[in-house]
């Protein structure tokens, strides 16, 4: 009897040990805030990937730039320190022109362009990331950008002078076209940057101006609709590999399920954050018309200046969203 015990204690030890060397476990990290509907959506994912893999595969999510910052996201991804990451696409435009899109004001400025965009940059990105050992997943939109500041805006010529937030390469030229004060500050740091009077403006989503409870400090948002910028979750190529069929599938159709959940959920939020900024004594206003054409004008530079650099790819994009 002694002896059967012991064969079924040595045998279940077995089990459980062959068990935990079958599990493998990823990361994932996050610049945003565990609130935020990009993080959700990446924790959906995870669930998704743990069920559809049968528990083979782990995926730790980690929120607000909590493992690495934004900037480290992509780079940590390529060597493999971490296995997924999510990035702000438009962080990357002075790696390569095909990040810089997603951030040329006015060139898609609703869900469908910016969907359209998507499927056309597609095929170029994942070009562009497998030949750094990469594999692009899924991306997911934020809601369309505006303007968060105190000063009262009626023309572009209004923004001289303003402490602006500048996240991307992007942002960093809008300030420089408007002749404001560009401050490189991370989404995880807004907060502290606004409470601090580093910084008295930026632009970006009324999920960022939520999230970060920017109307604490920032009561005015200018809804320009200027630009729906993506986040991608990148994949490394290797860690992919080195999976099995069944979980290789399972990550595929958990990512297909993130970016159709996301796309739909980021358009549903738009609603539910601009309500949400009203309630805690935000504004929202429409931008003049005057401000409109200056931020268009701007806008027009920036295009111009991208397709100089771009080369046929960039061309063959932008005329393929422009049909």
């Amino acid at each position: 009897m002694r002896k059967t015990v012991s064969w079924l204690a040595g045998a279940l030890i077995a089990t459980a040990g062959i068990s935990a060397q079958a599990q493998t476990k990823w990361d994932l990290p996050s610049a945003y805030s565990p609130t935020n509907f990009h993080v959700e959506n990446l924790n959906e994912f995870a669930k998704d990937v743990a069920q559809g893999s049968k528990g083979k595969l782990n995926i730790t999510v980690h929120a607000n730039a909590s493992l690495y910052k934004a900037p480290e996201i992509k780079r940590a991804v390529q060597g493999n320190q971490a296995q997924l990451g999510e990035i702000l696409l438009v962080n990357f435009a002075n790696e390569d022109p095909i990040y810089e899109l997603d951030g040329l004001p006015f060139l898609v400025s609703s869900y469908a362009g910016a969907s359209k965009l998507a499927s056309i940059q597609k095929s170029y990105l994942e070009k562009k990331l497998a030949s750094q050992g990469m594999m692009l997943l899924f991306t997911v939109p934020w809601p369309p950008q505006g303007i968060f500041t105190n000063r009262d805006l009626k023309s572009v010529a209004d923004m001289k002078g303003l402490k602006w937030r500048a996240y991307s390469p992007a942002t960093s030229k809008i300030a420089e076209l408007v002749s404001a004060q560009p401050v490189t500050i991370q989404a995880a740091e807004l907060s502290q940057a606004m409470a601090t009077g580093v910084i008295d403006s930026y632009m970006s989503s009324s999920a960022t101006g939520v999230d970060t409870k920017t109307y604490e400090y920032i009561k005015k948002f200018y809804d320009t609709q200027a630009w729906i910028p993506k986040n991608a979750v990148l994949m490394n190529k290797k860690a992919f590999d080195a999976l099995d069929a069944d979980t290789k599938k399972a990550v595929l159709e958990a990512g297909a399920r993130a970016e159709e959940r996301g796309w739909k959920l980021s358009e549903a939020k738009t609603k539910e954050y601009l309500a949400a900024w009203t309630k805690n004594g935000g504004q929202i206003i429409p931008p003049s018309p005057e401000l409109t054409k200056g931020l268009n004008e701007v806008g027009q530079k920036m295009l111009a200046d991208y397709l100089k650099k771009a080369g046929k790819d960039g061309q063959a994009i932008v005329d393929a969203l422009k049909k």
